[in-house]
């Protein structure tokens, strides 16, 4: 894997041009000076408190009715999203304001969650310390997704500062700023956004980041072009493994008061084959293998979950714990789908690769957390268990450099992240 992380200078802000992704205090601080530095045209106020009490800032830019609300930090281990916000607000304070328009920038939505993985931003932005700090919620813990009506649970405090926006500002357009760890950029739309594929794809090609044409992320979902996805309506089937539902999201949320939200996906690791939409020549011995890499390592990683102390499956309020049981419990299911479904038809090179993909990232995840639920506790078993998910952690970076995986500096990321937004933006308010 390549490790720019140790070439680049440590000292550039995020609002100029970012080698390094801010943490959040360093976000808040940023858009503090901002709405200082701007006192007539921006206005920085707590939205609301996540569920460790942490506060949730909002940063506004000009007063008018047609809203774009920006949301950063949607998923904790994806930080390209908040030093896209701090860049999209001085992008828009660089240019006089657009009549009827507001912007609002949500710093980010997870602020528990990106301080279990702050770890890596401030050391050598390479593979292996990534996923020293990994952490991701379980579905049902991530303030995007909204709990069904009968569900018996209340959504998360997060997930009502959202909405309880949406319902405020009533956007025209919200644009949801995420980041994929291995793959390529793509978007995904709650409907048609005329004009937005054309400059995708312009801003990948500016970028050198491969489009994905076939992702695993809206498997059965509309493409009117590629590496741009439109969610579906209720029922239509997705990924069957997972408990995905795009209508019970803050995504489909913004339409009830007639906007449109798109998703905006750009990689930390480009993985060139997923711009490949070719018929893939060997696809079942491929996703056999890929399924078969998943259910040996899965199988692995589940014999080490009792060597896990009681105190460590308390820390953090259990999350780390159920991070990794959530993820487990997904991997038979999915390696079963891909023998199922997958094997005896033909499929695009990006699709195989999605797949070897995910067989390499989801157990290597789940090594990561382990190893840091295991840090502090002795003895043999756990020794060896630990030796077990180092050689893990090994074998899946070894495998996602046999991809070809190769790092999209933090400056082109947020560079293309932005470009899209701004795009979006024109599409929908000439």
């Amino acid at each position: 894997m390549t490790d720019t992380g140790r070439r680049v200078p440590r000292c550039t802000p995020p609002e100029g041009r970012p080698a390094r992704y801010p943490t959040v205090a360093r976000a808040e601080a940023v858009a503090g000076r901002l709405a200082r530095l701007h006192p007539d045209r921006c206005r920085l106020r707590e939205a609301g408190r996540s569920r460790g009490g942490r506060p949730m800032l909002l940063l506004s830019v000009d007063a008018g009715e047609r809203a774009v609300l920006v949301v950063g930090g949607p998923h904790p281990n994806e930080p390209v999203g908040v030093a896209t916000a701090l860049r999209l607000a001085g992008k828009v304070l660089d240019r006089p304001p657009r009549p009827g328009v507001s912007w609002h920038v949500l710093l980010c939505l997870d602020p528990d969650g990106a301080a279990l993985n702050q770890g890596w931003l401030d050391g050598p932005l390479t593979a292996v310390r990534h996923y020293e700090h990994f952490y991701r919620p379980a579905f049902e813990e991530q303030p995007e997704l909204l709990p069904a009506a009968d569900a018996g649970r209340a959504p998360m405090p997060e997930s009502l500062v959202l909405t309880g926006l949406i319902d405020e500002l009533r956007p025209v357009l919200q644009c949801s700023l995420h980041g994929v760890d291995f793959g390529g950029a793509f978007v995904q739309l709650t409907r048609p956004v005329p004009g937005l594929a054309e400059r995708l794809t312009r801003s990948v090609a500016r970028g050198g980041i491969p489009l994905d044409v076939d992702s695993y992320d809206a498997l059965g979902w509309a493409s009117p072009a590629p590496g741009t996805y439109l969610m579906p309506a209720p029922g239509v089937a997705g990924v069957q493994a997972l408990p995905d539902r795009p209508e019970l999201s803050t995504w489909s949320y913004a339409g009830r008061h007639g906007g449109v939200t798109a998703v905006l996906e750009v990689p930390m690791w480009a993985v060139d084959a997923v711009g490949d939409g070719g018929r893939h020549p060997d696809v079942g011995p491929a996703v056999a293998a890929a399924a078969a890499t998943l259910r040996e390592r899965t199988g692995r990683l589940s014999a080490l979950l009792p060597l896990v102390p009681p105190h460590a499956r308390r820390a953090v309020g259990g999350s780390l714990l159920r991070t990794a049981e959530f993820s487990l419990g997904v991997c038979p299911r999915l390696a079963d789908e891909w023998l199922a479904d997958w094997c005896g038809r033909p499929l695009s090179v990006s699709r195989v690769t999605a797949a070897r993909i995910v067989a390499e990232r989801i157990p290597l995840r789940v090594a990561s957390i382990l190893l840091r639920l295991l840090a502090d506790t002795g003895g043999p078993a756990v020794e060896a268990g630990r030796e077990q998910a180092r050689a893990i952690v090994a074998a899946g970076l070894d495998g996602l450099q046999r991809l070809g995986a190769r790092w999209v500096p933090v400056e082109t990321q947020v560079a293309h992240q932005t470009r899209v937004v701004l795009a979006a933006a024109d599409c929908l308010l000439p």
